[in-house]
């Protein structure tokens, strides 16, 4: 199948934002265009400015994995607890979805169940145009005693649903929601891709990523419909046409785990090496990418109230 020469999708060079990073994830952006970010090693959400560089936001303790930015530039948080791989955090806490409301204040946990059940490790989120948050919940990253799986919804009061049980863990990982509402997510075990256009409906399979090994990180949707998913393994980002095929390859970082559109530039969160030592790293590096498309507008929800499932 054709693929698309790098020189076609990249307007420039790769710049280097940051560095010294511990384990960066989920990049969303404030209303003026102030890049939040998580560091799961730090348990902490960080900022980025052109103007100070990288910054404390907010303390989360535990492990946060992934955020998005809501209504009134408030902060929502995949709580995993406290891990990375087999390293835990100083001070663990209770796998949640939390919401910070400014920044310095402290994280608010929202939710730690759905429907009855206890959350295993909220690994990434994402506003729909309904207004509801999306997020995955794989757990324990752990292939050799896998966690279940699930894929999971919240709406604005606070009320929570299972949108998907995995009959076998496959460790959801990055999420999108596209405009007529399908659900998009990766697998970092089995390597694929995968949507769902409704509910209770089966889910669609758009293919497994190039490569031997390919790990699925996170995902976002170009403005064309594209999906760019991060690959842990391959040192870079997969471009794969609404229908999976792939199109083009974003050398970018080391183990990219995340990005997010600013207009037309990407930015990356990059962890600098695989998550294979109970020790921290501060390899991770954040990355600015000019290319020749733009992603999906960002959608921003609010939660107003953590409420029983």
């Amino acid at each position: 199948m054709p693929v698309a020469q790098p020189g076609a999708l990249i307007a420039g060079e790769p710049e280097l934002l940051a560095e010294g990073l511990g384990w960066p994830e989920g990049p969303s952006l404030l209303a003026d265009g102030t890049i939040v970010f998580v560091e799961s090693y730090a348990s902490q959400v960080s900022m980025w400015t052109p103007e100070r560089g990288r910054e404390r936001y907010a303390y989360t303790a535990g492990a946060p994995n992934s955020c998005v930015v809501g209504a009134d530039d408030v902060v929502y948080v995949c709580q995993n607890g406290g891990t990375v791989g087999a390293w835990r955090a100083d001070e663990m806490v209770a796998p949640s979805i939390q919401r910070i409301a400014r920044r310095g204040a402290r994280a608010e946990t929202l939710i730690t169940e759905v429907a009855g059940r206890s959350l295993r490790g909220p690994n990434d989120l994402v506003f729909g145009r309904d207004g509801a948050l999306y997020f995955t919940d794989p757990g324990v990253y752990d292939p050799a005693s896998p966690d279940p799986s699930y894929i999971l919804g919240l709406r604005g009061d606070g009320s929570g649903e299972v949108l998907i049980a995995f009959p076998q863990p496959v460790f959801p990982n990055g999420l999108a929601v596209t405009d007529d509402g399908a659900v998009v997510w990766d697998e970092s075990y089995t390597g694929r891709v995968r949507r769902m256009s409704g509910r209770g409906e089966e889910p669609e399979d758009l293919g497994r990523l190039p490569g031997e090994n390919p790990i699925p990180d996170g995902l976002k949707l170009g403005a064309d419909g594209r999906l760019y998913v991060t690959d842990l393994a391959a040192g870079g980002i997969h471009v794969l046409l609404p229908d999976g095929t792939p199109v083009g390859f974003l050398a970018v970082g080391v183990a990219p785990t995340n990005c997010v559109f600013a207009g037309d530039v990407l930015i990356v969160t990059d962890a600098g090496r695989l998550a294979d030592s109970a020790e921290c790293s501060s390899a991770g590096r954040l990355w600015r990418i000019p290319i020749r498309a733009s992603g999906q507008p960002l959608l921003r929800g609010a939660i107003v109230a953590g409420a029983p499932s």
